[in-house]
């Protein structure tokens, strides 16, 4: 119980110690593993904590038994370590993802402007297609370096094509086939 309270003491002690030790002097008359009274060691020292955990171990000596609090730094340094990579690969995904964006409603812009006009001709989709090949490319990168998820980029390809089938629908210069029957619908005809 009293080594419970020595290592709650030890951690509410202020943050101006870089390393405490609690030592115990060993009693003549009682050689029980409990700590009866405890003093500081002249041997503190007073660097200020840095950034880190704090552990605790019980050091066992012949003559005395002391408790050490200490900052380990190998942890705090692994995690700012990952916060700097998160953070160089976030900047880098938000310049992928912008650029994909911009390309795609550079494309789309375009097919919406290509479906308002009344006499457009078939040749005015060719610097479109290009548009929306570059669009494609640009996804195709995302999607290797791991930007994108595949289905997103799939789905974002998918926007495109559909978008430009509308605008050859609606001017004419593509009919989509008629729907294929089945043997299945073919049945509930003729049922």
């Amino acid at each position: 119980m009293a080594a419970a309270a020595a290592v709650m003491s030890c951690g509410a002690l202020s943050s101006s110690f870089r390393t405490l030790a609690i030592v115990h002097t060993s009693n003549a008359r009682t050689k029980d593993a409990s700590f009866r009274s405890l003093s500081f060691s002249a041997s503190t020292s007073h660097n200020l904590f840095s950034a880190g955990l704090v552990q605790m171990k019980p050091v066992v000596r012949p003559t005395q038994r002391s408790i050490v609090c200490e900052v380990a730094k190998s942890k705090a340094d692994s995690a700012a370590k990952r916060a700097r990579q998160a953070e160089k690969r976030r900047i880098y995904n938000k310049s992928r993802k912008s650029e994909v964006k911009t390309r795609m409603k550079t494309a789309l812009e375009a097919l919406d402007s290509l479906k308002k006009k009344a006499e457009a001709a078939s040749e005015e989709l060719v610097p479109i297609e290009r548009l929306i090949g570059e669009a494609y490319s640009i996804i195709d990168k995302a999607i290797k370096v791991g930007t994108l998820h595949r289905n997103t980029g799939a789905r974002r390809k998918s926007r495109l094509a559909r978008r430009k089938k509308m605008v050859e629908i609606h001017h004419g210069w593509y009919t989509p086939p008629p729907p294929s029957i089945t043997t299945t619908d073919s049945e509930a005809i003729i049922a």
